[in-house]
């Protein structure tokens, strides 16, 4: 499976998007062709386990842009910065693309996040504490407790430990979102994400899980599994976010 790009993609690289912790934080535009966008904006955050944020980490960008999504790479401070250093670089990158929404081709009320493992956990923050986010699309997001990760620091606060928690923060009205995982991942365990997606269910949010069998962490880095991927997401975030519908129940009546 293949990404066909109908025309190219514009890249504006290192843009400026914030200035935090004494350096300007920067992110990298993918604009789709004009013809094809989808006035959505999706909002990427690498992994790296809150030790490096490299936003070439951000894998779906090209091919999501190649589906008509301007996406937004972002970098954002890690070790040795410490909490909640992260999450207010993950807001910042979401704010400035609201601000920039006309500028980008996009609508301010179409803004998706998009992580990858310790980015993911950043996705689903956003997704709980930033108002107006469309939906949230996580792979094999860091979802289980991080207490002993040095980015909390020796002697985390309960308020900090409340702050990087996840499943404390899911609840009704939860964007909709798209968990992907691997089976054999032994990075991030599947049971994080299992009990994710239950978590989500419960709180009777949106939700679509993705258990990919036979991959590991960072599975989206074969082209196949990107594309498939992109196409996942496409599909997703087209029927929530783009043209939002309901589908007909196609069941057999009952006698």
């Amino acid at each position: 499976m293949a990404i066909v790009e109908a025309a190219p993609i514009a890249i504006d690289q290192d843009v400026v998007y914030a200035r935090a912790g004494g350096r300007d934080l920067r992110c990298d535009v993918y604009r789709p062709p004009a013809r094809a966008s989808k006035h959505t904006a999706i909002v990427q955050f690498p992994g790296g386990g809150f030790r490096g944020a490299n936003k070439a980490g951000t894998r779906l960008a090209r091919p999501l842009a190649a589906l008509g999504y301007t996406t937004v790479a972002a970098e954002y401070r890690v070790l040795p910065d410490l909490w909640p250093a992260s999450l207010d670089d993950a807001q910042a990158a979401i704010g400035w693309t609201r601000s920039h929404a006309g500028d980008l081709g996009v609508e301010a009320g179409k803004v998706v996040v998009l992580g990858y493992s310790a980015g993911g956990r950043l996705a689903l923050l956003c997704a709980s504490d930033e108002p107006g986010i469309s939906a949230c699309v996580a792979f094999y997001p860091s979802s289980g407790d991080i207490s002993r990760n040095p980015i909390v620091g020796e002697s985390p606060s309960a308020e900090v430990l409340s702050s990087i928690d996840v499943l404390g923060k899911i609840k009704a009205g939860f964007p909709p979102t798209l968990l992907l995982h691997g089976t054999t991942d032994s990075m991030i365990p599947l049971d994080q994400t299992l009990r994710l997606y239950t978590s989500l269910q419960s709180a009777r949010v949106p939700t679509e899980l993705h258990v990919v069998e036979g991959m590991t962490h960072i599975f989206d880095a074969h082209a196949d599994m990107a594309a498939a991927s992109a196409e996942w997401i496409d599909l997703f975030l087209d029927r929530h976010v783009v043209n939002p519908r309901v589908y007909p129940s196609t069941e057999p009546p009952r006698p």
